[in-house]
């Protein structure tokens, strides 16, 4: 109901500024004035918007926790007697009532005859508090219009006022991204520290044995947990590296192409189609590597070991006939695919970005069109082609669904590109799926393991970056 005021708001704010504006031009006959009318405008427009839609702001986040606040101050003395679960489920109850919803049939006398009225008195909350932040809303658009139209006049400095309020709202979004950042980055420290409290630092980048448990009786099976992230990093950098190794030349490839070998109309149709791919969803690239990629790797590997058994590589004739459809190969290769779109648009762009200029100096000196894409393009292009490297590895460190359909959930260290892996990412969502226990070193570890993912990653981008200054630096 409170947002239902937007539409008045909008209309009120228009209606500021073409009024200020007019009262503007109407008092600046025959008079030098500092801004313009359109400045003064704006000036009305923002200060009979913004008061407002503050206020609702602030009511819609605070108005739910006060409405609760005042429901179960003024409860008879029989809910106030209720354990705390027992007496918020009977105030979420009383406000379905209120909304005219059902409500469960769970509770006994004399609890399900003062639902109706607490549901009314609920009901009658809700709607004090929502007017009220309606009201107040109005009431604050109103004083900073009647504020504004009163100020203006020749001499005021509206242009000035105006780029203050734009450079304190881009200030602000500047705080929050920093201040977001900071909040990620405290909330990964505060809970990774109360891990590695209970699990020793070095046992969690060095162990080599992954099997986060917690016990629940001290007499429990296989209670006693393992927490070596080490086969965690191996399948991390295993996956990463296979796919990288298929999107990194492909992807660059295809942008060389496209950008300096290709017609206008096949790059035309071409470039369209990989930015659609780059906006497939993972699941379906997770389905495809599932359904089709894992059985064709598999009948293959099958096969090639079916004629090697007997022979005298009968060991790996042996191992290969076992090959099943999850396999870190699959994994990262159809990571690759996934892959290909984002290298190769982000390098077409930054290749076309070169002057036109050094193409045709190359050109002068009597350079062929491969010499000029090898030593002047692509030295030219390299930091933005690291750029799209980095971005692509990223996004293959992060990528989830995909492993948890193509290459399994075992955790095991090995480099082996036929065996089944597990990632990073992927056990993180594993061990925050569900009920959990937030206190204990099952759940915390997958903290540790997004802080560890974290400092990683920051390292490789401080370490990419350095190498592409040094390298520009001797370029320029």
């Amino acid at each position: 109901m409170t947002w239902l005021l937007l539409p008045i708001l909008i209309v009120a704010a228009l209606a500021s500024y073409f009024g200020a504006r007019a009262l503007a031009r109407r008092r600046a006959k025959g008079q030098a004035a500092h801004s313009r009318p359109g400045q003064h405008g704006a000036y009305a427009l923002i200060w009979t918007a913004a008061p407002a839609v503050a206020i609702l702001i602030a009511a819609s986040l605070f108005s739910a926790p006060l409405e609760r606040q005042l429901t179960a101050s003024g409860a008879p003395e029989a809910v106030q007697q209720l354990e705390p679960l027992r007496r918020e489920a009977f105030f979420a109850d009383a406000r379905s009532v209120g909304h005219g919803r059902q409500a469960a049939q769970i509770w006994p006398a004399p609890y399900a005859e003062l639902l109706p009225a607490e549901g009314r008195r609920a009901a009658r909350i809700g709607l004090m508090l929502e007017i009220g932040g309606m009201a107040a809303a109005v009431v604050a658009a109103l004083l900073g219009a009647l504020l504004v139209f009163g100020q203006i006049r020749p001499g005021m400095r509206a242009r000035n006022r105006v780029e203050g309020w734009v450079v304190g709202c881009l200030f602000v979004c500047s705080a929050v991204a920093i201040l977001t950042t900071v909040g990620i980055i405290a909330s990964l420290v505060y809970d990774s520290v109360r891990f590695f409290s209970s699990v020793p630092v070095t046992e969690f980048l060095f162990g080599t044995q992954w099997s986060p448990q917690t016990a629940i009786r001290a007499d429990q099976v296989g209670s006693t947990g393992a927490f070596g992230a080490l086969p965690l990093f191996a399948g991390t950098f295993l996956i990463m590296l296979i796919a990288m190794t298929v999107a990194a030349p492909v992807g660059l490839f295809s942008a060389i192409y496209l950008s300096e070998y290709a017609g206008p109309l096949f790059r035309a149709t071409v470039k369209p189609v990989l930015e659609i791919l780059a906006g497939v969803p993972t699941v379906v690239y997770g389905f495809f590597a599932a359904l089709t990629v894992g059985p064709a790797f598999r009948e293959f590997f099958n096969t090639i070991g079916g004629w090697l058994i007997g022979g005298p590589l009968d060991g790996l004739g042996q191992y290969l006939s076992l090959v099943q459809n999850q396999m870190a190969l699959v994994a990262g290769a159809v990571m690759g695919i996934m892959l290909i779109p984002f290298v190769s648009s982000l390098s077409d762009d930054i290749i076309n970005a070169v002057p036109q200029s050094l193409r045709d100096g190359s050109y002068a000196m009597g350079a062929t069109k491969s010499e000029t894409v090898s030593r002047v393009l692509l030295p030219a292009a390299l930091p933005g082609v690291a750029g799209a490297m980095l971005l692509a590895m990223s996004r293959a460190i992060g990528e989830t669904m995909i492993v948890t359909m193509a290459a399994g959930l075992a955790a095991r260290l090995t480099l082996n590109p036929l065996d089944t892996v597990t990632t990073v990412t992927v056990q993180i969502v594993t061990l925050l799926t569900g009920d959990q226990e937030f206190n204990s070193s099952k759940t915390l570890s997958a903290f540790g393991l997004g802080l560890t993912l974290f400092l990683v990653t920051l390292m490789l981008n401080v370490v990419a970056q350095r190498i592409v200054q040094t390298y520009r630096q001797q370029y320029d």
